[in-house]
């Protein structure tokens, strides 16, 4: 009994991607001054790009040395947003490539990397809404539940950068069964330690995960390895587990999940992966794909 009830737990977390996770930052610097020593995107009203070093700019334009075209003429007025191309943005053949939208987000796991303030964007699944808000420095929180409203899962995430490529993330989810199960609950405080950026980054997280139903309570461990690569401009490589390690109680559980990640628009992107379970040594394929919609809000 102990170990169905953390299959459904399971089950929620991976289906709802019941982790918190912190939503889409800018990466770099966004200013019309910066360092003119340093590679720069240079990005227009109208969805245009160069990417160059600045070699001089005034109160009206900006001169920047292209590789592609030599030197180019920008008027201020033009310019959308002045960025420092931060490590892993260009590929092996110098093109820019940009950090990942939604890079602090996996399949079921978030990660350390931090949030900004006054970011937020939704999630759409097959089952249901998942919104997240970045309402302070590093910290965010959410919301989640299926069409249905079974249940209702409330998030909330703190990150704590330790270098340039080392994040630690620390965060709870709790949630309700709602109208349907008033009696059901679930908790899950957790910490998340990423290696990386937003472009690549691995992430190895863990919790102690609780349900609660009518006064009976059954606690287990729970981990996860996850991790990311953008590999080009639109496409992002996606890899997330979920893993309940076997104790005295109950025998163990695992869920793999592989995928692609394409991002549709500069605030959109679309996700799916197939999935393998593992369950008391056995290995099998779930039926259906996981399809996931981002949107920025």
């Amino acid at each position: 009994m102990k170990t169905l009830q953390f299959l459904i737990l399971g089950f929620n977390l991976a289906v709802f991607c019941f982790y918190p996770n912190s939503s889409y930052s800018q990466t770099g610097q966004d200013s019309t001054y910066v360092d003119e020593n340093r590679l720069v995107v240079v990005k227009k009203h109208d969805g245009v790009t160069y990417v160059g070093k600045i070699l001089s700019q005034d109160a009206r334009e900006v001169l920047i040395e292209t590789k592609e075209l030599g030197q180019v003429v920008i008027p201020k007025h033009q310019i959308k947003s002045i960025k420092e191309i931060q490590p892993g943005e260009l590929s092996s053949s110098m093109e820019y490539i940009g950090a990942e939208v939604f890079a602090t987000r996996y399949f079921i796991s978030t990660n350390g990397l931090p949030i900004e303030k006054g970011d937020s964007y939704v999630q759409w699944s097959l089952f249901g809404p998942d919104l997240q808000f970045g309402v302070g420095k590093n910290f965010g929180i959410g919301i989640m539940t299926s069409w249905l409203g079974i249940p209702i899962i409330g998030s909330a995430k703190y990150s704590i950068p330790l270098s340039d490529k080392l994040h630690l993330g620390v965060g709870t989810l709790l949630g309700t069964g709602s109208w349907a199960s008033p009696d059901f609950g679930i908790a899950l405080p957790f910490a998340a330690l990423t290696y990386g950026n937003r472009t690549r980054n691995l992430t190895f997280s863990g919790g102690y995960g609780a349900v609660f139903n009518d006064y009976e309570l059954t606690e287990r461990a729970l981990f996860s390895v996850a991790g990311m690569a953008k590999v080009s401009k639109k496409i992002s490589l996606v890899f997330d587990s979920f893993i309940m390690p076997p104790d005295g109680n109950g025998s163990g559980f695992a869920l793999l999940i592989p995928g692609l990640r394409v991002q549709t628009e500069s605030d959109k992107a679309f996700q799916f992966g197939f999935a393998g379970m593992v369950i008391e040594g056995e290995a099998f394929p779930l039926p259906i794909p996981m399809f996931q919609w981002y949107r920025m809000l």
